[in-house]
């Protein structure tokens, strides 16, 4: 068994996990699971920076209820997968492409084998940016996409030109393995309730910190400069006047509106530019929809039944 289980937070029963390796030697954990009835198709669900396949549990079983099979990967230099640097507490990648290697390798080597077409992209925050990037090279690994408060840049002044500059510099003098100004090794999820901008609901919360506190490993502390430099230069590129119009995959995006993490105005505009996508934005959600409120989440979820499985293009 790969997967993590407390009391709070069990495997959904039927998983199937293990390892892959992508084409540059990275070893990736995966898992997935069967529907419980019909075949709609599967899931493939891609988390957000510092999360796990565990952390989804909740998520595999709302998806398995209407008919998916699900499957899931660590991002390498997370949760399970192969982390790149000694300190297992920062996540480092060299450049964002990577993780598309990742996803390649994870739908050749898992979903086209084993898991039942048609198959549907669910992804939060930085799986999200990882999506379009994906949407925008003309890839058709999945028939509809629908992303989570994705990463399409972040709130205030965090991404502006002296932000990447003095990011690039850090890492152009070696410091790419150094956490970013003001970071820290503390591990997401392990902090107080109190104050925290992921999520409303202290149940939910708890139980993902009682995830990291039964396997630190699991978790990451924050950015380092090189993860900061390639992600910070993903979202500018993502300002391309042509980059939204230039995606034909159907999307849509499920914005928070207390979001503090991503900004919440760059996805709206974004997807006023998309040509087959849509948005809404869930009042009073923080970042981690999935992991908010019923409230919220029942919002999520009449959007995403609405939108998935669609009628396939052909």
């Amino acid at each position: 068994m790969t997967l993590v289980s407390i009391p709070a937070n069990p495997v959904p029963e039927g998983a199937v996990s293990g390892f892959i390796k992508t084409p540059d030697g990275v070893e990736l954990r995966f898992a997935r699971w069967a529907p419980t009835s019909g075949r709609k198709g599967t899931v493939c669900v891609f988390t957000g920076r510092t999360e796990q396949i565990e952390k989804y549990f909740e998520t595999v079983r709302d998806l398995r209820e209407r008919g998916f099979a699900v499957a899931m990967i660590d991002w390498r230099g997370q949760g399970h997968s192969a982390r790149r640097l000694r300190d297992w507490r920062k996540g480092y990648v060299r450049r964002f492409s990577d993780f598309e290697i990742d996803v390649e390798t994870f739908v050749r080597e898992v979903v086209l084998p084993d898991c039942p077409p048609p198959h549907f992209a669910l992804a939060h925050s930085m799986g999200g940016a990882v999506m379009l990037r994906i949407a925008y090279s003309g890839k058709r690994w999945f028939d509809r996409m629908v992303l989570s408060a994705p990463m399409i840049d972040l709130p205030g002044r965090a991404t502006t030109l002296p932000v990447r500059l003095l990011l690039r510099a850090m890492r152009l003098a070696g410091q790419g393995g150094r956490y970013v100004p003001g970071g820290n090794d503390v591990l997401a999820n392990s902090e107080p309730f109190l104050g925290n901008p992921l999520t409303s609901d202290p149940v939910r919360y708890a139980r993902n910190a009682a995830i990291i506190a039964e396997d630190p490993t699991l978790g990451l502390g924050s950015p380092t400069v090189a993860w900061a430099d390639t992600a910070f230069a993903t979202m500018h590129g993502f300002r391309a006047a042509n980059y939204p119009s230039s995606i034909r995959q159907p999307i849509l995006m499920l914005a928070a509106g207390m979001d503090t993490i991503v900004s919440t105005a760059a996805i709206e505009e974004f997807a006023y530019h998309l040509r087959a996508g849509s948005h809404l934005v869930i009042a009073g959600a923080k970042h981690e929809i999935l992991q908010e409120q019923e409230r919220y989440r029942q919002q999520f979820w009449a959007a995403f039944d609405a939108f998935v499985p669609g009628t396939p293009l052909f």
